[in-house]
Parts: structure tokens; sequence; C-alpha cells
């Protein structure tokens, strides 16, 4: 299979990473401090090790009890060390992951509405739980522990000199080695981890889309095709990880043979020495610590590499959502009194090659009027709704919001003038008060009643629980058309000049829709309603019309 090639170079993703370290900053020098330490307490050890056996065998001059407490002093603090890194991970790691996460969370809602339908939801969490997890545990534990690792084979290789230049010399013949391997090792599994993240991504999707529409997939007796697509993703993956494996066992092999050949020919030349009494037997007990603290950072930093290509790629997926264009950010503006909204030679199209779904289009939407939207699939009626709440801009033309003395052209500082029920169900997971108050945080309980009511949702009340009754994803335990009115409360509960209702009444039945856009009529006095529908029956409770039909 064809690998595809990265987008970005490790120029720019080092520059990305620096810039997005900050959040991270507090535990990264946590942790280089604390693995410098526990770096030079373990060559500490190793000299404490070499003076305990030169006592022991009475080559060296020196009180042996107090040099094992010294000795066993160590180990105690070696343990300490590692209880405070295991701490200070836990609790600090969680700290930056949460930051990073809440950043791209805020960034993907205020980024254009039309922006991110290139990525599926599926993979969209992936990134925000998966990637930021492999970029805060890069930055969090394996920058510094590389730091801390490069630290103990430069003085721990001092060391070695220090005693014996030929063994040093010795043991790193293999790192020129390491350095090309590795270089080769990190560019081809860099594109494999890529193709096994967008892997994962698409088995999440599968998931997430089968369970969100589980009765259609059950009505339908799909229940198969989605297990065996899965399937499908899922043989995609295994070979994708088998090849991983098998390329990361290869290379293992190799680094671990040229250091264990070196350890050898190092530990054959100590023993020589020994045996030509050149050295004593505490100075080889060194030996041996000492090439293992200089062999064991090159194999650490081997199996880092993995980390890292993972975590490059997890970075490559998150510029691609920073990437994504934000809206403009504009001064609120709240007009006063009646409020009307009028299209002035509006052209739009959602692409450049399609076609133009508003062509010229022009219409005024007076102050306090209630227009009912009418016309065929693929109108534009949906897409006027959009215009208006600036969700998306006008190719051509204007859009602008009025009264009696003052005019502005719609914009995301403008939404704060409407009030709007979406088609389809959109309530929150949740208690039915929490969904209500996401339309007006500072809404009484008389006023949630009395909106309940104006919706014809006032069933609600006489629920065990009110309106605390939880209710799940969707509006898990609701049927459609009560779900649709406490929506329908949402809205009301928001102080706006203009309500936009998208087939907000599809799932009633013609006499409680009658009743409830009777109530609205009578609540909205001098708000100007706009209402889209395929309902001709909800004409008669409008002041005007507006019939479009498709370009």
């Amino acid at each position: 299979m064809k690998l595809n090639k990265t987008k970005y170079t490790f120029k720019q993703i080092a520059a990305w990473l620096w810039k997005h370290h900050k959040g991270c900053r507090t535990q990264m020098i946590v942790n280089v401090v604390v693995g410098i330490v526990q770096v030079f307490i373990g060559l500490y050890y190793v000299d404490i090790l070499r003076q305990v056996t030169d006592i022991a065998t009475h080559e060296q001059e020196g009180n042996l009890w107090m040099m094992i407490a010294i000795f066993g002093t160590i180990f105690v603090v070696e343990i300490a060390l590692s209880v405070l890194t295991t701490w200070l991970r836990a609790v600090l790691s969680v700290r930056s992951q949460n930051k990073m996460q809440r950043m791209f969370f805020a960034r993907l809602l205020n980024g254009h509405w039309n922006g991110i339908e290139k990525y599926h939801s599926g993979d969209i969490l992936n990134r925000l739980f998966g990637d930021v997890s492999d970029i805060i545990s890069l930055l969090t534990e394996v920058l510094p522990s590389l730091v801390a690792v490069i630290t103990q084979f430069v003085f721990s290789f001092i060391y070695l000199y220090s005693l014996d230049s030929t063994m040093a010399l010795i043991l790193i013949i293999a790192s020129p080695f390491f350095v090309v391997l590795s270089r080769f090792y990190f560019r081809k599994m860099r594109r494999i981890v890529r193709k096994i993240k967008d892997s994962n991504s698409a088995l999440q999707a599968i998931i997430q889309e089968s369970v969100q529409h589980k009765m259609v997939v059950k009505v339908l007796e799909r229940g198969s095709v989605m297990v065996q697509r899965l399937e499908r993703r899922q043989a995609l993956l295994h070979w994708q990880i088998k090849a991983r494996a098998k390329f990361s066992i290869y290379t293992k092999v190799i680094i671990n043979l040229g250091f264990s050949g070196t350890f050898l020919v190092g530990l054959a030349w100590g023993l020589y020495q020994v045996h030509a009494g050149i050295i004593t037997i505490g100075v080889l007990m060194a030996y041996t610590q000492l090439i293992n603290r200089i062999q064991r950072p090159l194999l650490d930093i081997a199996h880092m590499l993995p980390v890292f290509v993972n975590s490059l790629t997890s970075s490559e997926r998150l510029m691609e959502l920073e990437e994504l264009p934000l809206e403009e950010q504009e001064p609120t503006t709240k007009l006063e009194g009646k409020v009307g909204v009028r299209f002035e030679h509006v052209d739009y199209q959602y692409t450049a090659e399609g076609r133009k779904v508003l062509d010229n289009f022009s219409y005024d939407f007076k102050p306090g009027s209630f227009t009912a939207i009418l016309g065929e699939t693929g109108a534009g009626k949906t897409t006027l709704i959009r215009l208006m709440l600036a969700l998306m801009n006008t190719n051509k033309g204007r859009a602008v919001l009025y009264n009696d003395h003052q005019e502005v052209s719609v914009g995301t500082g403008t939404r704060c003038n409407f009030s709007y029920v979406p088609q389809g169900n959109t309530l929150f997971s949740g208690t039915i008060r929490e969904n209500l108050l996401f339309g007006n945080p500072d809404a009484t309980v008389a006023q949630m009643h009395e909106a309940l009511r104006i919706a014809k949702a006032d069933f609600v009340l006489e629920l065990p629980d009110g309106i605390d009754t939880k209710c799940g994803e969707g509006g898990g335990g609701l049927s459609e058309g009560q779900a649709q009115r406490i929506t329908i409360a949402r809205a009301i509960l928001r102080p706006c000049k203009v309500l936009l209702l998208d087939e907000a009444t599809s799932a009633l039945d013609i006499e409680t829709e009658h009743s409830l856009l009777e109530n609205i009529k009578n609540h909205f006095k001098d708000t100007t309603i706009i209402f889209v529908t395929h309902r001709l029956a909800v004409v008669g409770f409008t002041s005007d019309q507006l019939h479009m039909k498709r370009q």
C-alpha cells in the first residue's frame, strides 16, 4: 500500500510545538530538574559502589559501614524522586492536557460554521483526546526525559573516560551507526503512524455514526452491513499495525545486537585489565555500571523514537485543525425597538463549481412581521437563515438588520438580536432545566414554566422531576415532538428582536402546531418572526409569505 506523504516539515512542527509549550512549561521544568538530579544521584551511586567494593576487598582504606549507610540512603532518595515524579506527572499532566483541549475546543467553536465539515465528528474527537494527549506526553515527559538521558550519556562518558579512555571510546563505536539508523527509522515510521491514526479516526466515525443513528440501522436492517464496514476498517488497521510492529522489531534487533556486541567487547577489556592487575574489582564494577549508563540513554532514545513519531503525527493533525479559519469577532450590536431583516441583491453558492442557491435575491422581512418561507427542497430557505445569522457570508450583495433610525450589516456581532430553532432534535444531554438555561442563563423558574407553556411543552411540569428531568443524548427519553417543543421553549427564553424557526414544528400534529403558533404570535407581538416550513397550513398565521424556487 502506498503511504501518504507528510504535510509539514520537521522545522514547521518544531516551531508549532515551541509556540504551544507555554501551557506545559511548569511541568517541563520540574521534570527536567528532577531527571537531571536523578542522573547525578545515579553517578554518585556508581562511585559509592566502586568505593564500597574496593573497601570490602581491601583495595582501599575507609569505613565500610558508613559507606553502606550512604549506599542505602541513595536508594531511599531514588525511590522518593521516583514517587515525586509519578505524582507530578499525574497532577500537572492533566492540567496541561485540559488547557490544550480547551484551547482547540474553543477554536473549533469560534471557527467558520462551514469550515469544519470536511472533518468527521469522530475524527475531531480523536484529535481532541488522542492527539492532544500525545502532544502533552511529548512536551511534559518525553522531551524532559530526553534532556535527562543526554545528560546521563555525557557525564557517564566523562566519568568513564576519566577511569579508562580506551573503554570509553570502545563504547561509542556504535553511536554513528545508531544515528544513521534512527534517521531512516524516523522517516518511514512517521508515514506509517499517520495512516494508523487516520484509520483509528475512521473506526471511531463508523462506531459513532452507527450508535447515533441506531434506529435507522435497525429499521433498515443494516446492522450486519455496518459490522462488515467496521471489520474492513479493522482489517486495514490490523495490517498497518503489523507493518509497524515488524519494522520496529527489525530495527530494535539490529540496535540491540550492536549495543550488546559493544558491551561484550567493553566487558572483555575490563576483565582483561582485572586479570592483568591493572584495575581493581571495584573499578570493574564501576565499568559495568557506566557501560549501562552510557548505552542505556542511546537505547532509551531508540525507544523514544516511536513516541516522537507518534507525537509529530499528532502535531500535524492538530496543526490542520488550527488552520481552520476563525470567524471575525465583531463588537456586539444590539438594536432597539422593532427590527427588520433586508436582503439586497444577494448571490450565494456553497462552492465555486456549484450552482447558485441565491441569485440576485432581494427581500425585506419588515419589523414586527410574521413571514412564512415556503419552497421546494434546495430552494435556499435554510441558506437564508444561515446568512442572517452570519454563519456564512454572501458572495455578492448584503443582508442588513435595521430599525427606524439604524441599519447595520449582519455579522457575528448582530447574532444577539436573534433567537433560533433549527431543524431536528438539538437538545443536549442533561436536565431539561439545563437545556432551557442554555437559551437564557438568567431565566427564573417562573420564566421557564411560562416558556414551556407557550411552547406547548407544559407536559414537562407533570413529570416526576419536572424541569430537572434528565434526558439523554439528542433528547433520549423524549419523543421527537416533545423534544422539539422544549427547543422552542429554549428559544422563547432568549431575549431577541428576530425569532427564526426552521421547520421547528415538523414533528407536531396540526392541532398542536396551530395552538403553539397562536401562542408565539401573542407572546412575540413586536418581534419579527421568520418561519421556514413546508406546511401550507401554517400560512394562515403569517402576515407575509415568501415563496422560493430552486435556481
